[in-house]
């Protein structure tokens, strides 16, 4: 039973993982060892921030509510589409991210989200494409 949550969880994150990668790659327009590096850089980033953005104080607190129901459901063992179902049973949990990141921007902005991107400039850009948008015209200051 505890192999199985564990499986779960490993599978899940692995799937979200590949998806940012996807969503990099997009960025880049083509195959790159430094894109692929960046790339397995980007999912301990992604829940870094997903941390600091439901602790930040200053959003709204509906969105900070989502978020830790966001960190809860990628820890846990149930999905909406089991894990066993081939691709989409693993892919649910990257949708569901970039929906919560998208609910994220709608409310608090896309600065929110780079403010607190703990990564590296294509990982944000990465994530923002994955989130359905783009970077501010504003370049992204250091006050983390």
């Amino acid at each position: 039973m505890i192999w199985d949550v564990v499986i779960a969880v490993v599978a899940g994150l692995a799937v979200l993982w590949l998806a940012v990668i996807a969503a990099l790659w997009t960025v880049k327009g083509r195959f790159e060892l430094a894109a692929l590096r960046a790339g397995l850089r980007v999912l301990p980033d992604l829940i870094r921030l997903l941390k600091r953005l439901a602790a930040d104080r200053t959003l709204p607190r509906g969105v900070r509510i989502r978020l830790w129901l966001l960190l809860a459901y990628l820890l846990l063992p149930i999905d909406l589409v089991p894990d066993f179902i081939p691709v989409v049973g693993y892919a649910d949990d990257a949708i569901i991210v970039a929906l919560a990141l998208r609910s994220v921007i709608r409310h608090a902005g896309p600065r929110a989200i780079e403010h607190h991107w703990p990564g590296t400039d294509d990982g944000l850009t990465a994530i923002l494409r994955l989130a359905g948008t783009t970077r501010t015209h504003h370049e992204r200051g250091d006050k983390r």
